[in-house]
Formats: structure tokens, sequence, C-alpha cells
């Protein structure tokens, strides 16, 4: 297991930070997200600097793909391209929902194999970008884009399930169901680690030249 470099800009906080193994070796965070394009190069400098590593020494780069925000997700991909042309290194894509079903598992600590779980991230107006999982992490609803209304998670209300993300006080606002539990505050980074120390483990490593921003619905430019 190698020197992971994590890029993630998909959220209102940004982070950048090296890990080896399922250890963070050194981290900086930014919670301005207007300032994510010129955080990232810089916070890699000074994590580089305080883990005692040398960029050209790490074995692979992980970065957060999407959903989330649009330009968040093109610079973090951007730079996590750069860096693997620039110096050979492999690229690992980590899906934002994924990461957060992992984050809710991790911090609902009762053993039920019956609880969902359903990460939901704010994509303006009355919509989230959201799936749900099982409790083995299998995403049992797709990733899809969708409006929160008193039909949302109808067909599973009388099952628990797990919700959390910057989304989640929409789901909260419609819903009554006793059986939906919140998390406000996700554990991201480790999710990370867990999951890219996995995918580097099992080799699964995304194409760099065609590795592309997952925006799960249309980008839309104003005239």
């Amino acid at each position: 297991m190698g020197t992971i470099l994590h890029i993630n800009t998909a959220f209102s906080t940004a982070a950048v930070f090296l890990s080896n193994r399922k250890t963070i070796l050194a981290l900086k965070e930014s919670h301005t997200q207007k300032e994510h394009a010129s955080f990232v190069e810089p916070a890699i400098k000074e994590i580089c600097k305080s883990a005692g590593i040398e960029l050209k020494d790490i074995d692979a780069v992980s970065v957060i793909n999407g959903p989330g925000s649009y330009t968040g997700l093109r610079v973090g991909l951007a730079s996590a391209k750069a860096i693997c042309y620039a110096l050979n290194k492999r690229l690992i894509l980590l899906n934002t929902l994924d990461v957060m079903a992992h984050a809710l598992k991790l911090q609902w600590h009762v053993d039920d194999q019956h609880t969902l779980f359903c990460p939901v991230i704010d994509a303006r107006r009355n919509e989230v970008f959201t799936a749900l999982y099982d409790d083995s992490l299998e995403v049992i609803k797709s990733y899809s884009a969708e409006i929160v209304d008193e039909s949302f998670l109808r067909l599973y209300k009388d099952q628990t399930v797990i919700i959390g993300g910057d989304g989640a006080f929409k789901v909260q606002h419609l819903s009554n169901s006793k059986n939906f539990i919140y998390i406000n505050q996700l554990l991201i980074n480790p999710s990370i680690v867990f999951l890219c120390a996995n995918a580097f483990t099992r080799q699964l490593f995304s194409n760099v030249a065609y590795s592309e921003p997952f925006y799960l619905k249309p980008v839309y430019f104003k005239k």
C-alpha cells in the first residue's frame, strides 16, 4: 500500500491530504467555497512539506469526482489529472454519494442488516443528488437528481433510513417518518482514506485521459 494524495473540492469545505494505508499523514482544509481553485496547489505544497514527502514520491492521486459543486468538481479533477500527467501517477476516482454512504454507516453504530443509508447533496431549488444503499453499502436505488417532496423515500418510510448530507434539511422538513434518522455532520475524510485503500489494493485505477466529472445532471450556463 502506497502514499496517496487526496483532493476533495466537491463540498463547501475543501480538503487536501496525504495518507498511507489508512492513516492520514497531513491535512489542509478550506472552508471558503469560492476559494477552492486558489486553495489546492498551495495546500498540496504545504502538506507535502509537513509530512516530509516529495510530491514525486506519492503512488496515486484520488479525487472526489461528483456529484457536487460543478466548479469544485472541475477544479479537483483538473488538479488531479495535471499531477498524474506530470508525474506519471495513477488516478483513483471516488463517487461523492458512495463516500457519504460509507461515512453514514461509520457513524451509525447499530448493527441492523435492514438499515438503509441515504446520502443527500443539496442540488439547489427543491432538488437533491441522492442514492440509496443497503447495509452492505450496495446501491439499491441508483444515483439520481430528485425533487424532494412528500413522495421522497415514501416506499421506505417503514424501514430505518439513515439520511445525511447538506441536503438532509430538505428531507427532514417534508418527512414525518419516525424511522428516518438524520446525521448532520459527516466524517468524510476517513471514508475517503478507507475506500481509496481498498481501490489501491484492488488496482482500481481510472484512465487519466478519459476521466470526466460526474455531474449527474446537465450543466446549464446563463447566456
